[in-house]
């Protein structure tokens, strides 16, 4: 039961970085149908930033709490993150809006190829232990344990989604989002401006993506240049697994693989003797992703996107 429980933990806590970048892909596909495959390097720009902060401020301010620091460099992040994206949509994605399907897709590739190979000049490509800023005492759930790192990741990202919904459903950007989603020309005709609309999306994306990526660092102790591809990867998987185009799909898809890959991970090595176990995650996924594809390719809670005319 204790280690059930604990699968469950390392799965939630998984699944909730998973999701929030889920929703950097899953809002800009359902406004402009562009799968940003740069999306997952926004996340290791964001943990290399705030890795960079941390390291510079805690050598300048000794006597600083470590969670104030950490604090600070997520902000930092997501701002420089949020700065990076829109750079990247007007320049290298809005030129491309008309163009066939097949352009924006290769540009997203090359982009996420250069921001790997800037990000490796700009930070070098040997791995970087990412400091601990907050209380490393673990505590004892029900006999599971549970770090309070863990327990930030958890609560931030209930905060972050219950925030994101509400901006989108309540607001006026929200409003204006859903409208561009649905139709960006009859939208336009109605007062929307469907550029600064996009330009919105990609910037809350890339501001997700910058807090995913510095959970992923505190949660495992490293950064490097290559890290985004994975987790971006995945994420996606987790967009289509939930839905793409659906925000709470992108949610339930991403909570969800992280609880198969934790679960399977914890189980398949006792299953088989040893011979598959952790190291053997990744598969889970794309195992996930074949699936889906084959019995229900709209995902969980995947709607048809609206015809643009």
């Amino acid at each position: 039961m204790e280690t059930l429980l604990q699968q469950i933990i390392n799965g939630l806590v998984l699944g909730s970085m998973y999701a929030l970048v889920a929703l950097g892909y899953t809002m800009v596909y359902g406004i402009i149908g562009l799968i940003n495959f740069a999306h997952g390097d926004v996340l290791m720009v964001g943990a290399l930033t705030s890795w960079t902060i941390i390291v510079t401020m805690r050598d300048a301010m000794p006597g600083a709490p470590g969670w104030l620091i950490l604090l600070l460099a997520l902000v930092i992040a997501m701002v420089v993150c949020a700065l990076l994206n829109f750079t990247i949509e007007k320049l290298a994605y809005r030129p491309l809006r008309n163009s066939p399907r097949l352009a924006p897709l290769i540009t997203a590739m090359g982009m996420s190829i250069l921001l790997q190979t800037l990000a490796m000049i700009i930070w070098k490509p040997n791995p970087k232990s990412y400091p601990s800023m907050l209380p490393t005492d673990p505590i004892n759930v029900g006999g599971a344990v549970i770090s309070v790192t863990q327990i930030f990741i958890l609560g931030t990202t209930a905060v972050v989604l219950a925030g994101l919904m509400y901006m989108v459903n309540k607001t006026n950007l929200g409003r204006a989002m859903r409208a561009t989603a649905e139709n960006p020309r009859v939208a336009g005709l109605m007062g929307i401006k469907p550029d600064m609309v996009i330009s919105a999306t990609f910037v809350i994306g890339a501001m997700l993506a910058a807090i995913a990526g510095v959970m992923w660092a505190a949660n495992y102790g490293t950064v490097q240049h290559s890290m985004g591809f994975m987790p971006g990867l995945k994420a996606f998987v987790a967009a289509v697994f939930g839905g793409i185009g659906n925000l709470g799909g992108a949610v339930v898809g991403g909570i969800s693989l992280g609880l198969i890959e934790s679960l399977g991970a914890g189980y398949l090595g006792a299953l088989t003797g040893g011979f598959l176990g952790s190291q053997y995650t990744d598969i889970f996924a794309f195992i996930v992703l074949a699936v889906v594809l084959t019995l229900r390719p709209s995902g969980l809670l995947g709607e048809r996107v609206a015809d643009r005319a």
